[in-house]
């Protein structure tokens, strides 16, 4: 059973490639199962999510299948290894919708995210999180306040850390319009411009004159994985939890609202100077009394 005793999105993505693999080869289950001694029952919940196939069960199907790429091998092994991790946000109270998507950041090798008025989450400061987590009217607790807080900058850094390539198209609104602290405002924008000196991290800005561009779609997240471009999930946030899209026509109309916002917005290196520009003009405006 993969970690924390129910589906993960890690099991799911390695059963549907055996899947596709073995349907590809033309070959049934009960053939996948008679060659590694189990059951057909057995590669059915593999491929299913439900169990968590073993690494050495992942290489005799793949020998089977006629998987000669030592990089799909070796990839597959390990998202079978990886199945049965506990993730390290379980370690805190996330909904369930909410661990599917750091286990799918986590392993994402590309993330696009397109955000009219918020910061994206991987680029917001802790105190800038934490001004839009005390300003929910849903959150109550000053304890869960501070662990969001807490998980997202983790996330953060392991992304950071990883090497991801992360793209972030930001509205005009999201910089520019007021936020109760003035402080909180200036440390955002100058942790953002240091986020975007990041060799992996690009920033634009989508100018709040393209009205028509900014309203082809709310904020939304692409994730590629493996080293492939195109996108092969799209999240969306809603109240209290995540929204998962995995549906290929779905994903097509994402993508190409992200490349319409990309290609609208500022340059990375216009942006940046947007930005700058804007962190010295509030630097130096008088503080209100």
């Amino acid at each position: 059973m993969p970690a924390g005793g129910r589906p993960t999105m890690r099991s799911r993505r390695l059963g549907s490639a055996l899947r596709r693999l073995r349907e590809a080869a033309r070959l049934d289950q009960q053939q996948a199962a008679e060659y590694i001694g189990g059951s057909k029952a057995k590669i059915s919940r593999v491929e299913a999510g439900q169990v968590a196939a073993r690494p050495g069960d992942v290489r005799l199907l793949l020998e089977l299948y006629g998987v000669e790429d030592p990089d799909v091998s070796r990839h597959l092994e390990q998202l079978a290894r990886d199945s049965s991790k506990r993730g390290w946000w379980l370690n805190y109270v996330v909904p369930d919708g909410f661990g599917d998507y750091v286990a799918l950041e986590e392993d994402a090798t590309c993330i696009r995210s397109w955000q009219p008025l918020l910061i994206p989450g991987l680029l917001q400061s802790p105190e800038y999180t934490r001004t839009l987590v005390e300003g929910n009217p849903n959150v109550t607790d000053p304890a869960l306040a501070e662990q969001v807080v807490k998980v997202r900058q983790e996330r953060r850094q392991r992304v950071f850390d990883s090497g991801t390539r992360f793209t972030a198209v930001i509205g005009e609104a999201a910089l520019a319009s007021p936020i109760p602290s003035r402080a909180v405002h200036l440390g955002q924008l100058a942790d953002l411009l240091e986020s975007a000196q990041r060799p992996h991290v690009t920033v634009q800005v989508l100018p709040a004159a393209e009205w028509h561009i900014t309203r082809c779609a709310p904020g939304f997240v692409m994730l590629s994985f493996d080293g492939e471009w195109s996108p092969a999930v799209v999240s969306q946030d809603i109240q209290d939890n995540i929204v998962i899209a995995e549906g290929s026509e779905q994903i097509a109309r994402y993508a190409t609202a992200f490349e319409a916002c990309q290609a609208t917005a500022l340059t990375p290196g216009k942006s940046e100077e947007y930005i700058r520009d804007l962190l010295e003009r509030l630097s130096e405006e008088p503080t209100q009394q």
